[in-house]
């Protein structure tokens, strides 16, 4: 974690630990003390860090290798390794991840719980969090990568620029995000609506209402056997109603049709083929013939007659007469 900050915004505590941790055991010798500090201030210097002739830099970086030679071990060896134990799991709260750091360091190191030392503390964990959330997107990869750092909240200048993508591709993900924000907005105002009715009820809205099983099962807090179960009473549902309605057609074509030939009473089937007849002077074309015997009413049997065997109307009429 040497280079957690750039040269121009790392703070001079980090820069004093970061030279403290280069020093070996001789440098820290009572004999040796005075020319290390002197060392290390000008090195300080040399880095950019106005140390040798600002008293108070002084002072800082002499509290510092004091405390190197009292604790035994340089802070920024404990640092780092606290830096690389990190898992995203550590790190869900970054500020509760720093804060648990500095203190179980501060017992040790008091200066690191000042509120300075804290925020710069504060500083890195987010940085390792994002580097950590990174690596996984890249791990993920493709549209995958954008979507689970969109997610983290993570900006979109950050996204594009470490994940190496254009703003189209980030766009066209973002735009997919917020389509599945609005749809669990809208899911879980449906949910609201069923609000005290019976669970099967529930999901049958929510089927009815095109929402995803998946959203079902997770907002709705159901199982996938109670969404079965609710599907399957809906086919049952649907196959039911197709039976009478398939039953109501046949009984309309039915009623339609009109009687069979030898349901016809006689007194009707003579009206029937004097109106036949005059349909048959009107006209001879079958279409023109079917519309008007349909617009008198004249059973269909009787129609195919007239219109395949007219002939045989004399028979019928002979019959009916008796």
């Amino acid at each position: 974690m040497t280079n957690t900050f750039g040269p121009d915004s790392e703070p001079l505590w980090l820069a004093i630990e970061q030279r403290i941790l280069e020093l070996g055991s001789n440098d820290l010798t009572e004999s040796n003390l005075e020319n290390t500090i002197q060392g290390v201030a000008k090195a300080l210097d040399d880095g950019g860090n106005n140390v040798s002739n600002t008293a108070g830099h002084m002072m800082a970086l002499r509290g510092a290798i004091a405390d190197r030679v009292s604790v035994g071990r340089p802070l920024m060896e404990e640092l780092e390794k606290a830096f690389a134990a990190f898992t995203l799991d550590d790190l869900v709260s970054p500020y509760k991840a720093a804060s648990q750091l500095t203190a179980d360091l501060g017992a040790d190191w008091p200066a690191l719980k000042d509120s300075e030392r804290r925020s710069h503390i504060l500083r890195i964990v987010e940085k390792i969090k994002l580097d950590l959330l990174i690596a996984k997107a890249k791990d993920v990869g493709g549209d995958g990568s954008i979507r689970l750092l969109i997610q983290e909240e993570i900006a979109p200048s950050v996204i594009i620029e470490r994940m190496e993508v254009t703003q189209a591709d980030y766009d066209r993900v973002m735009a997919a995000v917020e389509a599945e924000r609005a749809e669990r907005v809208r899911v879980a105002e449906l949910i609201e609506e069923t609000e005290g009715k019976p669970k099967a009820d529930r999901i049958k809205y929510l089927i009815t209402s095109d929402v995803a099983e998946d959203l079902i099962i997770e907002l709705a807090e159901v199982d996938q056997a109670g969404i079965n179960d609710v599907k399957q009473a809906m086919e049952e549902e649907i196959a039911e109603k197709q039976r009478l309605a398939e039953e109501a057609a046949a009984a309309k074509a039915a009623a339609a049709a009109g009687p069979a030939l030898d349901d016809i009473p006689a007194d009707e089937m003579l009206e029937h083929i004097e109106s036949i007849r005059e349909i048959l002077d009107f006209s001879d074309q079958e279409k023109e013939i079917r519309v008007m015997c349909e617009q008198s009413g004249v059973p269909k049997d009787l129609v195919e007659i007239a219109v395949s065997n007219p002939d045989r109307l004399d028979e019928l009429e002979a019959k009916a007469e008796g």
